[in-house]
């Protein structure tokens, strides 16, 4: 009898030490894995930094479980527009994103942080001798070293960027007006092969804005080129969102079929109530495309206002040269006039956010970096008007002198129902187009686009659950397994063992944006845990405070050996 008992003991501690370990287990949520099918309840094993095991692990044991009852477990949502470039360095938690479930924040609308020269380096550290509140180190210069920095610095999320066209060109001509010689040509080539060769994604472009808008389609094909080499993709700011549309979607196609890569549009939109009709000639516009074995996707923002800035109200040739240049003219009674009166005017030739918001009380001012200038944040440019006795547009002139910035800016320009059409596209991901602030700080000193605390939670409240515009296993694609495969990125965008633990555990029900035009600066409620490389970052709802995110590399990425 005694025999047998010590048998049976023998027999129980054997099988407890042949139980599968993990160093987390997350059990019993509805697991949505990214591929867009249907939620499966199960659990999920991650051990290190990795995803080791899906599937029924109730014989299993872990450091750490996640009771995930009731909730969706889904790969970490990647942000296709940020603009955490700054932010990140002035807080590295990214809490608005990590409130939402992003693990991957990608950069580089036309302007990247890297590559810098000496002179970009100069602006740089003037803008911030203008806002001191921001000021942080430059300790790089090219885009690599910038992303490295972050890693380094230490960041929640993982970061990834375009290399920027604009960058590019500022680098090698400043912010002239002119076509490239073929020897600054070659130069532009070499910065974007370097960049592709330190893991950039691509090309991004910012078409509406000067300098960029002074980049013709020829010397942008030719940038393209050297990514496509390295199996990169072009993303574009199009230079037309609104009365040159069609225009804009060609170039962006032909820049795509010429350099041979995929090309993505930001933050798809028809601006302006005269052109809203204008959604199925552009769909129809690209999905021709894509039948031609052409690559193009789109992403955008789930908000009915762009945020940009009062340079997007006044012709590119006024700006021409920079800020001080811009102001300078401005000053000038003779040119000020002239640029009154294009301001006044519809145009093809140029992309006119104040008119095509259709009305001064339609356009709402976010920030500024002059003190005295404050009081006007939150107001609208009809309010300030009548404050300086002027012209909205006299207003804008003024107020961009006083404070030699751009003036941050939202402009209320697109339809709710072409909101709705274009989340339901099979082609389309999401990005912010803003920072991922926190609600406390130097954040609190400017206001800023809703969109920064709550794109995401918005798309799964707001047009999820509420709307039903599309089911919550397409939404999950369209932030996880979509914007990764365009990307191509490996490892990630999936819950599928092997693939890299970004996981965000939410409630489907509860999941919910409070920030508003008015008051921004809100958290998105609803999500529960955020794990980054199988770190938890959110835990319960609140921040951890750790910062596990890495540099995530394109295709091009050639290691450096020691």
């Amino acid at each position: 009898m005694k025999n047998l008992l010590i048998s049976l003991i023998v027999l129980v501690l054997i099988a407890a030490c042949q139980k599968q370990k993990f160093e987390v287990i997350i059990r019993g949520g509805t697991v949505y894995d990214g591929s867009g099918k249907p939620g499966v309840v199960t659990d999920v094993g991650i051990n290190a930094d990795t995803i080791a095991a899906i599937g029924d692990l109730s014989n299993a044991i872990a450091e750490t479980e996640i009771d995930a009852k009731g909730l969706a477990v889904a790969p970490g949502f990647i942000n296709m527009l940020s603009w955490a470039t700054e932010s990140l360095i002035i807080d590295g938690n990214s809490q608005a994103d990590i409130r939402q479930g992003v693990t991957l924040e990608v950069f580089g609308e036309g302007m990247s942080m890297g590559p810098m020269n000496e002179a970009m380096k100069a602006e740089l550290a003037k803008e911030m001798r203008r806002n001191p509140d921001g000021k942080y180190e430059v300790d790089w210069t090219t885009l690599g070293e910038y992303l490295e920095s972050l890693e380094r610095r230490g960041v929640a999320p993982n970061v990834a960027s375009f290399i920027g066209a604009t960058s590019v060109r500022i680098h090698e001509l400043g912010k002239a007006n002119r076509l490239p010689t073929t020897a600054e040509m070659e130069r532009m080539k070499a910065l974007v092969k370097q960049a592709m060769e330190e893991g950039a994604m691509g090309v991004g472009s910012s078409l509406i804005y000067a300098p960029a808008n002074y980049s013709s389609t020829e010397e942008l094909i030719e940038l393209c080129k050297v990514a496509g080499d390295y199996g990169g993709m072009y993303i574009t700011h199009m230079r037309s969102e609104g009365n040159n549309i069609f225009g804009a979607v060609n170039e962006t196609i032909r820049i795509a079929r010429e350099a041979k890569l995929p090309a993505e549009i930001y933050h798809l939109k028809m601006a302006g109530k005269d052109n809203w009709w204008k959604l199925d000639s552009v769909l129809n516009l690209i999905e021709a495309a894509n039948k031609e074995g052409l690559k193009i996707t789109a992403d955008m923002y789930t908000y009915p206002a762009g945020a940009t800035g009062l340079d997007a109200s006044m012709p590119p040739w006024v700006q021409e040269g920079g800020m001080k240049e811009w102001i300078k003219r401005l000053q000038n009674p003779a040119i000020r006039k002239k640029a009154l009166d294009e301001m006044r005017k519809p145009s093809d030739k140029w992309e006119n956010l104040l008119l095509m918001a259709g009305s001064p009380d339609r356009v709402l001012l976010l920030g500024f970096a002059n003190d005295s200038l404050k009081q006007f944040t939150g107001k609208t440019l009809a309010e300030v008007a009548k404050v300086y006795g002027k012209s909205p547009e006299e207003t804008a002139m003024d107020l961009v002198i006083a404070d030699s910035t751009r003036v941050s800016t939202a402009y209320f320009m697109m339809s709710e129902e072409n909101i709705k059409r274009q989340i339901a596209l099979p082609y389309l991901s999401f990005g912010s187009d803003a920072e991922s602030p926190a609600t406390e700080g130097i954040f609190l000193k400017s206001s800023t686009h809703p969109r920064a605390y709550g794109n995401f939670a918005r798309l799964l409240g707001k047009y999820v659950r509420e709307e039903k515009v599309i089911t919550l296993e397409e939404a999950i694609r369209k932030l996880t397994s979509l914007p990764a495969s365009n990307l191509n990125i490996q490892k990630r965008g999936l819950l599928a063992p092997g693939y890299y633990a970004d996981v965000a555990i939410f409630d489907p029900e509860k999941i919910q944006d409070h920030a508003t035009f008015e008051k921004p600066h809100q958290y998105s409620t609803g999500m529960v845990h955020v794990l980054v490389n199988g770190t938890a970052v959110l835990k319960e709802g609140e921040h951890t405070g750790a910062r596990p995110g890495r540099v995530v590399r394109g295709p091009g990425w050639k290691k450096q050996l020691p």
